[in-house]
Formats: structure tokens, sequence, C-alpha cells
């Protein structure tokens, strides 16, 4: 099982990829657990300085932008 997290405070751009997530998550069957996490202390621990960030297993994959479709189906099926 993968683990997702959204990491961002609530913004247009965070909400946005927290839809997409979900969506690419629904369509192709993936066993994962979404999170989203809003808490500033929480989102500073992973030394960010811009949201949304899309962390999959711990790792940083995507942040300070909304990733394409092709994009996250592309990192959460590798």
């Amino acid at each position: 099982m993968k683990t997702i997290k959204i990491l961002g405070t609530g913004c247009p751009k965070c909400k946005q990829t927290t839809a997409l997530v979900e969506e690419v998550v629904k369509e192709k069957n993936i066993d994962a657990k979404i999170e989203k996490v809003e808490d500033i202390m929480e989102i500073m621990k992973y030394n960010v300085l811009t949201t949304p960030v899309l962390v999959v297993n711990e790792e940083i994959k995507v942040k300070g932008r909304v990733p394409s479709k092709e994009e996250v189906i592309q990192l959460l099926t590798q």
C-alpha cells in the first residue's frame, strides 16, 4: 500500500491536487492511503516553502505546482 500525502494549507491548488490524486487512485484502483496535511508545523517538517506538495511513501515527488493527471498516474503506478 502506498502512503500519499498532499501538503498544503487549503488553497485552490492544494484542493485541485488532492482531487486529482483521489481521481487517479480511484480510476487506476491503486491501493493507497491518502492523507491531507494542512498543519503548517507538519508541512515545515518536509522543508518545503511552496505548496502544494505531493509526497509518496515519504518521498517528495512534486512541489509548488499542480501536477498533470498523466504525471500523477506515472508517479503512482511505478
